[in-house]
């Protein structure tokens, strides 16, 4: 006889943000702080978007300011300010006091300027004049989003004298994998890491173990090229420089995975012709009013610049009424010029934001992209060919006495190519356009491509139809 095998015991772990919806609900702060002091702040935070006005006050009352530090800082922005009204100023100065610099500028570069000189009465002097340096940056360049909490020592210094220094700075610095080295003047020479510091003596120069530290952003740069930086060189951290070369701060990894996110959001948005400012609330938690702005005028511009492609239409009616067949097609014609457009916009946008691709290379990628697009217009082309003039005669579709499937099939199959290889080329050169003329390639493509590929297609399909129809 078989023993009956042992019964598990249930699982009586729980989710700690239902205990803290249970106690919200509840009223109950100590079960809240409890189960608060379990989760991860970027949980807390998304929970905090969940929450109506009343149920928040409760939840940062509860929570407290030290707790709340990293849930303010990972906020979206349009919810940041009003967050901070529901601390008191004593508060306030405990939680302003407790964020990373970047953070705290970040929380200052969004808020209100009322709110700005609110903010920076309760800060303390070192903050304050470390805040107000860092808001010279606008948001989206490497100087708005460094730190300037890092490990800096000197070359002249020795391990144990470094050593002395990053112990003192170790609570402040926002990372020690990373230590850099600047001469008298605080201009960067170079980096060493904790095991070099580890592994010698103390005696030993700082200046005969450093690195150069050749990889390096100007504090004026763009967002996105720090970020691209850090990943293209696998940087753990990117030191941020002046124009003199001052040695000003570092963007760390999480920096980066923060700007690409942003960054890759906008570019999805903008393909998809949706305008406006971008919003960090997540996509059931941004109202239906926003979602309207966002999209209505693209949508109304696109619907007038189709009535081009009616007007295409009504010029070849005597096309089409000789020989309706042709509107089976047409549909087709342009749809595969749209998708091989976009796909060619797609690449070179893709490789714009990698940098990829360098100024004067139009011409190489026109290239490249008419061979491509040749190649796919004749295999489509091909497989259209054939099915007209093979299958569809036995369908036996309304067609002229003296009507040919076969030349039928030709003029189909080279409008086809011709639509594909000019949409091709046309997706591949719009985004170069667009960044020579100082545009963004993502919101002017996709928009435009698709009304200029619906035009075209109609164009092609019916000139070319009539062409070799004779009609």
């Amino acid at each position: 006889m078989f023993s009956q095998p042992p019964c598990l015991p249930e699982d009586d772990d729980e989710n700690p943000i239902d205990e803290i919806k249970r106690a919200i609900a509840a009223e109950d702060g100590s079960a809240l702080l409890a189960a608060a002091e379990d989760s991860h702040y970027a949980d807390l935070a998304a929970l905090y978007e969940e929450l109506n006005d009343g149920e928040r006050d409760f939840f940062f009352k509860t929570i407290g300011p030290e707790l709340a530090t990293d849930v303010v800082a990972e906020l979206p922005y349009t919810l940041i300010e009003d967050s901070l009204k529901h601390f008191k100023p004593a508060q306030l100065r405990v939680l302003l006091g407790n964020l990373s610099d970047d953070d705290r500028v970040d929380i200052f570069q969004v808020v209100s300027e009322k709110a700005q000189v609110r903010f920076f009465s309760l800060l303390g002097p070192r903050d304050k004049e470390l805040t107000k340096n860092l808001l010279k940056y606008e948001e989206d360049t490497a100087g708005g989003r460094m730190t300037t909490h890092v490990g800096r020592i000197t070359g002249d210094m020795t391990v144990k004298q470094a050593l002395a220094v990053l112990r003192r700075d170790r609570e402040d610095a926002e990372t020690l994998s990373r230590i850099f080295v600047v001469d008298v003047q605080g201009r960067l020479v170079g980096k060493v890491r904790l095991r070099d510091l580890a592994f010698n003596t103390w005696d030993t120069p700082i200046r005969d173990i450093m690195q150069d530290a050749d990889e390096y952003i100007l504090a004026s740069a763009d967002q996105e090229d720090a970020a691209l930086t850090l990943s293209k060189y696998d940087l753990i951290v990117l030191p941020v420089v002046d124009e003199f070369h001052h040695f000003l701060g570092v963007i760390t990894h999480d920096d980066a995975l923060e700007i690409m996110q942003e960054e890759s959001t906008e570019d999805i948005e903008k393909l998809a012709g949706i305008g406006g400012e971008q919003t960090e609330l997540s996509y059931l938690n941004t109202t239906s009013t926003r979602h309207y702005r966002r999209r209505v005028i693209w949508l109304v511009g696109l619907a007038f610049v189709s009535i081009a492609s009616g007007y295409v239409m009504y010029r070849f009616n005597g096309v089409l009424q000789k020989a309706y067949v042709l509107s089976l097609f047409l549909p087709m014609v342009v749809a595969a010029g749209g998708n091989a457009g976009g796909q060619a916009a797609t690449m070179v946008i893709r490789a714009l934001a990698l940098g990829e691709i360098a100024p004067g290379s139009a011409l190489r990628i026109a290239w490249k992209e008419a061979r491509t697009g040749i190649f796919l217009g004749l295999t489509l082309g091909m497989a259209i060919a054939a099915f007209i003039a093979f299958i569809l005669p036995h369908f036996h579709p309304p067609a002229p006495q003296s009507f040919s499937f076969i030349r039928l099939s030709f003029a189909v199959a080279a409008a086809i190519t011709l639509q594909v290889l000019s949409s091709t080329v046309l997706g591949a050169l719009l985004p170069i356009t667009a960044r020579a003329i100082k545009l963004d390639p993502a919101v002017v493509s996709a928009p435009s491509l698709a009304s200029i590929v619906d035009v075209s297609g109609m164009l092609i399909y019916f000139g070319t139809a009539a062409a070799i129809l004779e009609l």
